[in-house]
Order: structure tokens, then C-alpha cells, then sequence
């Protein structure tokens, strides 16, 4: 694809975040965009982002459990960019309203980097050796797609669907945790709608944050000390909406909490 239409699409999806208004699928408009198109519509969506202010703080890695990839019919992991903007704290009210567009929550793990990771041939290990801790987190994706009527290169294009995230309170080394059968709680509104597993997401979210830095490494990007990266969700997306309330227990782990408005 022509770097100029490249430009063209980056451009039109960061229009659709600040207007708050969905755009036609991209993979439906006759063009045959790839994978790596794809990602270079993303990278231009987050040159602008850049250029109003804005600085990475982390990524994000999407679609890897099986009911994630179901619901949305894409069975590949993705990923997108974090920045600073993105960021509340666990117990702040979101204003999903005023930011988002068609928004759904989905319980992770983070993990918070003390060490650069550089792909390829990074490991379970290295990912381990170079994890600060982590910590329970939502992530409350959106998609500038109208009605999440999504192909791979359309998510991957739309920042791999991020919209905002929650941090929890607590934080523990990654050592001290079991990250693949630790159990997920999800809530909504009091009421508990959704359990899951560390496993859920790609084996383990180690798995996750391994695949995370050797594909990036494809690239040239690394993942960077002091970032934080959201390793995929255990559980399925939730629709959510002004007045609702979440709340995720990761065993081992800690918890987090959002209200919308």
C-alpha cells in the first residue's frame, strides 16, 4: 500500500477517537491492506497522538484467549500503544461518555518493566528477569470500527482497539505468583459476570509478553524499562456504560476498580 494512503487512514481513525464517531470497516473498502499495512496505519494514528501532546508509556497486546478471539472472529494475537492519556487510577471515575466510543471491559494482568526487552529470541525467563511486578488492571477497549464489525488489519490499524486502562493498587513480583492458574473474579455492578485463569491467555501471560517483544523486534521497537504492558485478557469482553461500576480479583494477585460516566 502507497505510504500516502497509509497516511490517509492513520489520519481518518485518529479523527473518529476525537470526534467520537465510528468509521467503515478499512478491509471493506476494496483495498488489500496487510498485516504490516496495518500496523503502519496504527504508527501513523499514534504519530498524531504524539504531535497533540501525548507520550507512550507502555503496549498492549490483544486478542489472546479463545473467547476474546470468538466473539470477535480474529484468531491472532495484535498489538497497540499506550500513552499517558489512556491511564486511571483503580477507584477514579472514567469518563467513557466523553472519550469512547463503543466501549467494552476486559480483565488482565500488567506488567510493569524494570529492564528493556528486545526481540527476537527473548524467553519466558528474560521476560521474568526483566518484570519489575505486576499488577490487576482493566482495560476498557473501543473501536473506531462501526460495530466492532472487525478483520485483523482493521484492529491492528486502530491501535489494536485501545481505548483506556485501570491500574490496580497492589503489585507483587511476578515470582510470587503462580501466572498460570491464578483465578480472575470479574464484577460488574456488584454482581459477578465472568471468571477466568491466568492460562486463558495464550498459556500464560508470560507467553504473552514473550511474543509481545519478539514481534516487535520484527520491527525494531523494544519494550522499554519503566513501561507498562497489558498482557491480554482471561475473560470475555463486557459492554459497559455511564453508571456501571467493575471490579476484577486476580488470586495472588490484588484487585481493581472502575465507575463510568
Amino acid at each position: 500500500m502507497e505510504q500516502t494512503h497509509i497516511q490517509m487512514l492513520g489520519d481518518e481513525l485518529y479523527q473518529a477517537m476525537l470526534k467520537r464517531e465510528a468509521v467503515s470497516p478499512l478491509t471493506s473498502r476494496g483495498a488489500d491492506i496487510t498485516i504490516n499495512d496495518a500496523y503502519h496505519i496504527s504508527l501513523r494514528m499514534l504519530e498524531r497522538r504524539l504531535a497533540d501532546g501525548a507520550s507512550v508509556i507502555g503496549k498492549k497486546i490483544g486478542v489472546t484467549s479463545k473467547a476474546v478471539q470468538n466473539m470477535l472472529n480474529v484468531h491472532q494475537p495484535d498489538f497497540g500503544y499506550l500513552t499517558d492519556d489512556m491511564v486511571f487510577n483503580s477507584g477514579e471515575v472514567m469518563p467513557i461518555s466523553e472519550r469512547l466510543i463503543a466501549p467494552r471491559a476486559e480483565g488482565e494482568i500488567a506488567f510493569i518493566l524494570k529492564k528493556d526487552l528486545t526481540g527476537p529470541g527473548v524467553t519466558n525467563a528474560d521476560v521474568l528477569a526483566a518484570t519489575e511486578c505486576v499488577m490487576p488492571c482493566f482495560e476498557i477497549v473501543d473501536s473506531r470500527i462501526q460495530d466492532w464489525k472487525i478483520a485483523i488489519q482493521d484492529t491492528i490499524a486502530d491501535n489494536a482497539s485501545c481505548g483506556l486502562f485501570v491500574l490496580g493498587d497492589q503489585a507483587v513480583s511476578p515470582r510470587k505468583v503462580d501466572l498460570v492458574s491464578c483465578g480472575m473474579v470479574v464484577e460488574k455492578n456488584g454482581s459477578v459476570i465472568s471468571t477466568g485463569a491466568g492460562a486463558a491467555a495464550l498459556g500464560s501471560p508470560v507467553n504473552c509478553v514473550t511474543w509481545l517483544a519478539n514481534t516487535l523486534g520484527e520491527f525494531g521497537i523494544s519494550l522499554k524499562a519503566g513501561e507498562v504492558i497489558l498482557s491480554g485478557s482471561l475473560v470475555p469482553l463486557e459492554p459497559v456504560k455511564a453508571g456501571d461500576t467493575m471490579r476484577v480479583d486476580i488470586g495472588g494477585i490484588g484487585s481493581a476498580s472502575v465507575r463510568f460516566s
